[in-house]
């Protein structure tokens, strides 16, 4: 079995902060946060959101902007000011011909300490790199530890950098890592490890995930995410604390148990109830079953098996 774990809001609290600003050729590290800004106005992406929120803890204002264009998977770009700027990852750069090569060694070292550094183009130029990060969720690691022990294989599939997000899988003991995925593969990605003949699990909480909620065996979805997520999922998880997911199969396992006692009980109860009440013994013994008999033995056996059900009221998981 696979269980298939977004990274961003699943594994993290969602919430993305900005730790450093790298400014390059010429740029200060001001302008870098400024354009970025402005740039993200228009997003509504949580890294977009988290330079928003850094530019204005430190009071800079955002520029004017037209010809706002978000590119999936990729990140964004606008006119600010009469200037073009790029804000994205690596691919999104190469697309429009601006080198990296020069930030390469830092962008490797940000991504090995488990952040994710953007890269701002502004016409046509390389001009910093704004490193951000995402806190993991207190409860990620032990729920990660308590899937293991139950023998399940857990993935994380990302549009993170690969080194990225294997800094994140070493830190919590994740098994694989699917990384630098595009929203609209995640799906596709589902239906190659479902081709294994694996049971799939898809865990996640953002609008992107959707399809791959949809197309798993089991779509799980966070109670603290998208409504999308939540309608596309089979179990929506109340909280958004990844140990419910472990407890969740404790209490299903339980459940199918119950369900099979309480089968194997009524099957006995009437395969020697139905031909008593029907007068099997009557020619050997006389004996008849009174319909009162009958009536309360019916009810005894409905309430034996509730009685039996509500025992998972006791159960501590």
């Amino acid at each position: 079995q696979y269980f298939v774990l977004d990274k961003t809001g699943t594994l993290t609290k969602g919430k993305p902060e900005v730790v450093n600003v790298i400014p390059l050729n010429g740029f200060d590290e001001r302008s870098v946060i400024q354009i970025s800004a402005s740039v993200e106005r228009g997003s509504e992406h949580p890294l977009g959101e988290a330079i928003v929120e850094y530019a204005e803890k430190l009071d800079i204002p955002t520029l004017e902007v037209k010809s706002f264009d978000s590119i999936t998977g990729k990140g964004v770009k606008a006119d600010v000011n009469g200037r073009q700027a790029y804000l994205g990852n690596v691919r999104l750069l190469s697309e429009i011909g601006v080198s990296t090569a020069d930030a390469s060694e830092k962008m490797t070292e940000l991504q090995e300490k488990g952040q994710s550094p953007v890269l701002l183009s502004v016409d046509g130029q390389l001009a910093g790199i704004i490193s951000i990060a995402d806190t993991l969720k207190e409860s990620t690691k032990p729920a990660i530890q308590e899937l293991h022990k139950m023998g399940r294989k857990v993935i994380m599939l990302t549009g993170d950098n690969e080194r990225t997000a294997k800094a994140i899988a070493r830190e919590l003991g994740i098994d694989e890592v699917l990384a630098e995925v595009l929203p609209q593969d995640k799906a596709n990605k589902i239906k190659e490890l479902q081709a294994q003949g694996g049971v799939v699990a898809m865990v996640g909480d953002g609008i992107n995930d959707a399809p791959a909620l949809a197309q798993a065996h089991i779509g799980i979805a966070m109670g603290t995410g998208t409504d999308v997520a939540m309608e596309s999922a089979g179990v929506t998880l109340m909280r958004g604390d990844l140990r419910s997911i472990p407890q969740a199969i404790k209490l299903s396992q339980l459940t199918m148990r119950k369900i099979k006692q309480n089968l194997f009980w009524a099957y006995i109860y009437n395969s020697l109830g139905i031909p008593i009440a029907a007068g099997v013994l009557y020619p050997f013994f006389g004996w008849l079953l009174s319909p009162i008999i009958a009536s309360a033995a019916m009810a005894i056996s409905s309430l034996s098996v509730v009685g039996n059900s509500r025992l998972l009221q006791r159960v501590k998981l």
